[in-house]
């Protein structure tokens, strides 16, 4: 396998040493690759859609809970596109970006009125679907209908640029054409194949080939790994962290928490303006922040406003 250190280009992998690689990968999640109920064999391509969609920016151990509790009160697009938009706040719990669990029953509204009301197998009619993107299409095309695709996320962008480009990486963005080609490379021949190979590969990231702390002294592709061989160089690449204390995030967050408080307690389920304006009040926030927090609530259909002054969650 040639090795590199262009921050660009991919070497194209020998095939003997693909297949090793594949092989020791493969041991390994046998071993360690985690029992999750979203991966199951009777999960259906709805629950995979709802599983990736929670997944994103968020840990696996906090995803779980909620999707089970989801899966139990709307298993199917119909169920989600037919509930009150209060509750599907509500349901979502911590996961956080709340805007996400609405653009979720806006993809279970569009996909309920199509013929058979069925998630859509092909990868174009997929990425068609509101809130859905290029990663969750290419997941449940891969996970679900066994289309021979590659699966990029984070995870697998950081094994991959380690094991065969030598470097760390911290991807940030969409994934490049030049990964997407490379990455389609590496893909076995049978579909059913290639969504083992993403699985295999997302989960070594996930666990061992993590991003701050990988576990390089146990590694079962040590050997094949041209991060190792180069003497794992540091990325040059600054380490993005999104701060949450005093942003416009934590002052929504607080809003809707609040909201979703009320609902789960049973109480009447609204606030007046002066209290959401104090929740969303933060220590040291400049003047505008909180009324500016409002506008964009609102705008982003998270909260209602009645001719009161009442605050509420969306019904």
């Amino acid at each position: 396998m040639t090795r590199t250190s262009s921050a660009l280009a991919f070497p194209h992998p020998h095939p003997p040493t693909l297949r090793q690689l594949r092989t020791a990968l493969y041991a390994w999640f046998d071993e360690a690759g985690r029992d999750l109920p979203m991966r199951r064999d009777d999960v259906t391509p709805w629950g995979t859609l709802v599983f990736e969609v929670m997944s994103q920016q968020t840990p696996i151990p906090r995803v779980q809970p909620i999707w089970l509790r989801w899966m139990e009160l709307w298993p199917t697009p119909a169920d989600l596109a037919e509930a009150p938009r209060a509750s599907v706040l509500v349901e979502w719990d911590c996961l956080g970006y709340p805007s996400r669990a609405l653009r979720l029953q806006d993809c279970a509204q569009a996909i309920a009125s199509r013929p058979g009301g069925e998630v859509p197998a092909r990868y174009d009619d997929l990425l068609a679907l509101p809130g859905i993107g290029p990663y969750t299409a290419s997941a449940l095309a891969s996970f679900q209908f066994y289309q021979r695709l590659p699966v990029l996320d984070t995870n697998i962008r950081r094994v991959l640029t380690r094991i065969f480009g030598g470097r760390a990486y911290a991807p940030s963005g969409a994934p490049t054409r030049k990964e997407v080609t490379f990455a389609h490379a590496l893909l076995p021949r049978t579909g059913k194949d290639c969504a083992r190979w993403n699985l295999t590969l997302m989960e070594f990231g996930a666990l061992a080939c993590t991003q701050r702390s990988p576990a390089c002294e146990a590694c079962p592709v040590r050997s094949l790994c041209a991060w190792a061989e180069n003497g794992f160089p540091a990325s040059d690449a600054p380490v993005r962290t999104q701060a949450w204390v005093g942003t416009d995030r934590q002052a929504r967050g607080r809003v809707i928490g609040l909201l979703r408080q009320l609902h789960r307690q049973g109480k009447t389920p609204f606030i007046s303006y002066a209290q959401a304006l104090e929740a969303a009040s933060l220590p040291g926030a400049p003047a505008d922040q909180a009324a500016r927090v409002m506008k964009d609530l609102l705008r982003d259909g998270l909260i209602s406003v009645d001719s009161s002054g009442k605050v509420s969650l969306p019904q």
